[in-house]
């Protein structure tokens, strides 16, 4: 009876036992899986190796609308930033001295058209020689001109849109006097965006065999393919530096030309050295990644960061080799390592 007691109590501590390390072994795997699902392995990748360069967003097609006749601004219809059709009412400038001019230039053109057939009649019946009538034709020729002209005056008052496209700047209000030359307004076409890029001249024998590139945005956290390169058969002569142009194709509203870009010319593929931009931690000018050490402990790590690869990686020059794990989520590593101190004490 007592054998049995003592079997029964040892074959429960070894069931409690079982229990006991499956559950270790669970808790172990599960602590295993979370620190794998949140860490990365740093690998190397075959990249597209570019060439970046700055680049300046311009419009292709733009118009500068300036006043043709004297007068003042007796109506303004649009402001900077509003869209316009071709051919719409812009500005209506006071040309009444215009059409006084017209009025009497239309006065001109009709008394010289009349002596001018008065004559021609006279002429076929032998009164008048050739000559007189020449010299009314003459006459009669530069009154048609003189009121084409005025005419063609009066209808510069109304200043219409040539294109369609987005007003960029007014330079003219309303009550100011307008003379012939002096701009108005400025209008682009916010389809036909391009970009300008600076390149030197060692660089442009690779220049020359692109044929993709990809525009990065910095300040909109915005990536764009480029729809065509182009490079042109100048030079500026003072720096040496030949200018590249990048086709953009149809861009958010908030691209608009003078604004700073960067071109990657795509030149090849090259191995790289990667991580995703969310495990860097940027602290001022430091960038740094928590990695995991064999024993599973996080120190944190000092970078040196090359070009952005893509939206969400970037390329890392030095701090780091293949193979080696870091930490996905840096404020969540934060939180890990700093629990961990006061257990080691």
């Amino acid at each position: 009876m007592t054998r049995r007691i003592v079997y029964l109590r040892f074959r429960r501590l070894v069931s409690v036992g079982r229990l006991l390390f499956a559950g270790g072994v669970v808790a172990a795997s599960a602590a295993a899986y979370s620190q794998s699902t949140n860490d990365y392995v740093v690998q190397t990748k075959a990249v597209e190796a570019t060439l970046p360069a700055d680049a300046l967003v311009e419009a292709a097609r733009q118009a500068t609308v300036a006043a043709q006749v004297s007068g003042r601004l007796v109506e303004v219809h649009v402001d900077a930033g509003q869209s316009v059709r071709k051919g719409e009412l812009l500005m209506r400038i006071d040309a009444r001295e215009a059409s006084e001019a017209a009025a009497a230039a239309t006065a001109a053109y009709v008394n010289a058209r009349a002596n001018h057939e008065r004559l021609l009649r006279l002429q076929r019946q032998g009164f008048i020689s050739q000559a007189a009538l020449d010299k009314a034709k003459a006459e009669f020729d530069a009154a048609s001109a003189t009121h084409k002209q005025a005419s063609a005056g009066v209808s510069h008052a109304t200043v219409r849109a040539p294109i369609g496209g987005v007003v960029a700047e007014r330079l003219s209000e309303l009550g100011e006097m307008a003379t012939p030359g002096k701009p108005l307004l400025s209008i682009y076409d916010p389809q036909s965006l391009r970009l300008s890029a600076g390149i030197a001249q060692h660089r442009l024998p690779q220049i020359r065999r692109v044929r993709q590139a990809r525009i990065e945005f910095p300040g909109l956290g915005k990536w764009l393919e480029a729809s065509s390169v182009s490079l042109l058969p100048s030079a500026d002569p003072s720096t040496h530096v030949s200018l590249v142009r990048v086709g953009l194709p149809e861009a958010p509203r908030e691209i608009v030309p003078g604004m700073h870009a960067r071109v990657h010319f795509v030149l090849g593929n090259a191995p790289r050295l990667s991580i995703p931009q969310a495990a860097v931690l940027r602290r001022g000018e430091i960038t740094a990644v928590y990695v995991r050490q064999a024993d599973g402990k996080l120190t944190l790590r000092q970078l040196r960061l090359g070009e952005a690869i893509s939206d969400n990686e970037v390329e890392v020059l030095a701090g780091l080799h293949a193979g080696e794990r870091i930490a996905l989520d840096p404020r969540q590593a934060a939180v890990e390592l700093k629990s961990a101190k006061p257990a080691e004490r």
